[in-house]
């Protein structure tokens, strides 16, 4: 982009702009990079340009053009703050400053530095969100290039990085343009296959419904109109990844995904929205369930829509999202969609915000900034704080109509931390809806929830696995992170003793001082509670203490563990109502695996548990044995390095070869078949029950979605009892 046509872009929605201001940054940027070039041979200052010409695009005001500009000056060239705060004033210099520390994130195996980072990365944006906006038009032309780097290990570091921190942090602001585009160009580095796969099938979609969808639009604006409703109606396309994400977490097959198509309808005013939704379902039967009004409960992120489902021409389902032009930028731009004129000067107006109903953009980053000033070790950190950003809402109430915004899957525990955390910290039970019900019951649209609270505040360890909310884990965590020390040192202790037998030496009379001295940690405890929690591995004191260690030997130290039954399953497996000594079982009715929610069955009249899911069916025979049940989670040791058996059972068409292209998916996707068994169900459709090799439940997850992603797959899901 050209100098003159930025200034242009800026100046036809500020033509107050400071012009002469805009052209200084340009030509400092490309004088300060200078010959610099980058991967894809251009001249550096073509990014910085680019970035701010996508700024442009929201409209954004003069200060946060020339960030842009600049944003890498001070970390790239020979440039300082007080460079830039002399030339281009106070504020472009701090957030300048902002963006710079924000471009040092990086997401490493190393929890310490990550968190370390992730504290800054928050703090800075929950100062001045136009940090948090350069940064994202920063990293979608990163994206957009990501292809010129040469290292795949490299594309895919910085790919999983927008998945997991940028497109969250664009979704919690409203950025569903930016936060899209970041997903689909990380997807397609992360998983191009899956991504393919869905393209393919989303053509012939195409092919088969594109003359219903527009029939489908011209029904219902004519319908509108004929009742005096001006309105604007066209079918989307739902986005490759987000069809991915939906195959992951429902147990359903592509076609029977019923929102892959949906209309967006809009019109001038708010009372027209629920006008044309009368219209909409006496025209044509709605389905059950599928009914969302986020006009009178907006979004954490200010979006604003009607959203229904109904029962169209030909029986197709036909989902529905209804609102107005204002409403339907904000659900595009987000908090970039109120920048604007007042008072004779261009700027954010939280004024016009609040008028449409929105509330606070940065609202939801301080509620990260919270769960920072809860401390903990670093694993933690990083846990709650991307807990936090994939939030997915479920609305509850207060007895006294108080409205809880909360994530679906949340619990009673959740809603007492959300409210206050000494009410969560004294909470001792819960009614919803009148009727007292377990903690772990899992809280729905509409529920109103009354925490009841005993005298003092008691936090019991298990406490952990009833609740899905940063804020209430770190609250919880910081209550007894005191008495894991003991349980963290003994696990610790019992990783390096493995690591030595896996190398063939012996504990016995080897010293760990160089290993306390090269990994700055002042006790052998301190080593043996540091490699419990994850922050050492038992590698990296290996490799100080036998520094002559052959690669056969460094080979057999890393080498993945398989998760047994066993007394020394205890260093996967972490909870305090498991006894010294206590043997483990890993049930096969839901084959556990490391990242899923799990609970231990005490057997009776033996020092015995019996590990399941969370959602495992052979958990009701139990529901009333309370004090059998144990609260269990995986420890840091059992998701690094080790291997769990699971099983799916895969439903599959009839046809020559699909056998073949199912088991060729499951070890393209990393998994390892250790069994196969298939069951004949109809004529034209049989179930394989599959046991495979998987390091976590991420792992069997993408595995599952791959398969249904496949066109002669009808449906792939884990047994649960």
């Amino acid at each position: 982009m050209r100098q003159y046509e930025l200034i242009e872009r800026v100046r036809a929605y500020e033509p107050d702009a400071d012009e002469a201001l805009l052209n200084k940054a340009y030509v400092y940027a490309v004088r300060m990079h200078g010959s610099q070039t980058r991967a894809s041979g251009d001249p550096y200052f073509a990014h910085p340009v680019e970035v701010a010409g996508i700024l442009t695009e929201y409209r954004l005001d003069t200060a946060s053009i020339i960030t842009a500009l600049l944003h890498d000056v001070i970390e790239d060239t020979s440039a300082t703050r007080q460079d830039i705060e002399n030339l281009f004033g106070a504020e472009v210099a701090e957030l300048v400053e902002g963006v710079t520390k924000l471009s040092k994130l990086e997401l490493t195996a190393d929890y310490a530095r990550q968190a370390e980072n992730l504290r800054k990365f928050i703090l800075a944006i929950s100062k001045d969100v136009r940090v948090l906006l350069v940064k994202l038009a920063d990293r979608l032309h990163n994206m957009r290039t990501l292809h010129f780097i040469a290292k795949p290990a490299k594309r895919e570091r910085i790919a999983r990085e927008t998945l997991e921190i940028y497109a969250p942090l664009a979704r919690n602001i409203g950025c569903h343009r930016i936060c899209s585009e970041l997903e689909e160009l990380a997807f397609e580095q992360l998983n191009p296959m899956a991504r393919t796969a869905i393209i393919r099938r989303l053509e012939v979609l195409r092919g088969e419904q594109g003359k219903a969808v527009m029939t489908v639009s011209n029904d219902v604006a004519r319908l509108l109109e004929a009742d005096g409703i001006a309105t604007r109606v066209f079918g989307r396309e739902k986005h490759p990844f987000s069809i991915w994400r939906k195959l992951q977490r429902k147990s359903v097959g592509f076609s029977q995904l019923s929102d892959i198509y949906a209309f967006r309808v809009i019109v001038d005013s708010e009372a027209d929205c629920y006008r044309a939704l009368g219209l909409i379902h006496r025209a044509w039967p709605c389905v059950p369930e599928r009914f969302k009004d986020f006009i009178s409960t907006p979004k954490r992120n200010n979006y604003r829509s009607i959203h229904t489902t109904v029962i169209g021409p030909k029986g197709m389902r036909i989902e529905m999202q209804i609102r107005t032009e204002a409403m339907d930028r904000v659900a595009e731009d987000g908090v970039a969609a109120h920048w604007r004129y007042k008072n004779k000067s261009y700027g954010f107006d939280a004024e016009h915000m609040e008028a449409e109903g929105g509330r606070d953009p940065l609202s939801n980053l301080r509620q990260l900034v919270a769960v920072l000033e809860h401390g903990g070790d670093a694993e933690d950190l990083v846990e709650h704080a991307k807990l936090e950003m994939f939030l997915d809402q479920t609305f509850a109430f207060t007895p006294k109509g108080k409205l809880v915004s909360l994530p679906r899957g949340a619990m009673p525990l959740d809603f007492a931390y959300a409210v206050h955390t000494d009410v969560g910290d004294s909470t001792i039970g819960a009614k919803i809806n009148g009727e007292l019900k377990p903690l772990r019951t899992p809280l729905v649209n509409g529920d109103v929830v009354e925490i009841i609270k005993g005298a003092k505040p008691a936090v019991p360890p298990d406490w952990r696995s009833l609740t899905v909310t940063g804020k209430a884990r770190s609250a919880i965590r910081r209550h007894i992170r005191q008495t894991e020390k003991e349980e963290f040192l003994r696990l610790g202790k019992a990783a390096l003793f493995q690591a030595f037998e896996r190398v063939g030496k012996s504990r016995t009379g080897v010293s760990l001082r160089p290993a306390l001295e090269r990994l700055d940690v002042p006790t052998d405890d301190d080593l043996y509670d540091a490699i419990g929690r994850g922050r050492i591995t038992p590698m990296q004191v290996m490799e100080v203490v036998f520094p002559g260690m052959d690669d056969t030997a460094r080979a057999a130290a890393v080498a993945r563990r398989a998760i047994d039954d066993g007394k020394e399953s205890r260093i996967f497996v972490r909870g305090a109502g498991l006894a010294p000594g206590v043997t483990l079982h890993f049930m096969p009715c839901c084959t556990p695996v490391p990242g899923d929610r799990i609970v231990g069955i005490m057997r009776e009249g033996v020092n015995e548990v019996d590990i399941h899911t969370i959602d495992c069916r052979t958990l009701a025979q139990y529901e009333d044995q309370g004090d059998r049940w144990r609260d269990l989670a995986w420890t840091p040791e059992a998701e690094r390095n080790t291997s769990s058996r699971a099983k799916l059972r895969v439903t599959i068409l009839n046809t020559p070869g699909v056998l073949g292209e199912v088991c060729t998916i499951i070890g393209e996707a990393g998994g390892n078949i250790v069994g196969l068994k298939m069951t004949h169900r109809q004529e034209d459709v049989f179930d394989v029950d599959v046991d495979l090799d998987v390091t976590d439940n991420r792992h069997i997850t993408t595995i599952i979605a791959a398969l249904r992603a496949c066109p002669s797959v009808e449906g792939a899901e884990r047994p649960m009892g």
